[in-house]
């Protein structure tokens, strides 16, 4: 092989070898988990976020509410026991403001009066 041939084989070489490690490397499409410390962004969309202390005991949890209820945050102590929750009632838009005892067993709620017709 002269060095002409060299110089035209081997960057094609290693062109055709990046793009099949980078194929295999990056994949196409969506991820189903990703892992980084930082995240910065103007706008996020999303099901729900759930935070987490070191031992994988949710703190927070934003998402959707159980059944056909609207948003609903829940917020809980350091062993993972309810302590209050904010989100919409089942039954309608009204807004509801839920607390927990130490046990994590509901207490009381404090909501809108229902609407009258």
């Amino acid at each position: 092989m002269t060095s002409r041939e060299r110089w035209t084989v081997y960057p094609l070489l290693f062109l055709a070898l990046g793009l099949a490690v980078r194929a295999i490397a990056v994949p196409q499409g969506e991820f189903a988990a990703a892992r980084v410390a930082q995240l910065e962004a103007t706008r996020l969309l999303c099901r729900e976020i759930v935070i987490e202390n070191g031992d994988g005991t949710v703190l927070v949890h934003m998402g959707r509410a159980v059944g056909e209820g609207g948003g609903r945050i829940e917020i809980k102590d350091r062993e993972g026991v309810d302590a209050i929750a904010i989100g919409t009632q089942p039954e309608g838009r009204a807004g509801v403001l839920e607390f927990y005892d130490a046990q994590g067993t509901p207490a009381g709620q404090l909501s809108a009066p229902a609407a009258k017709r």
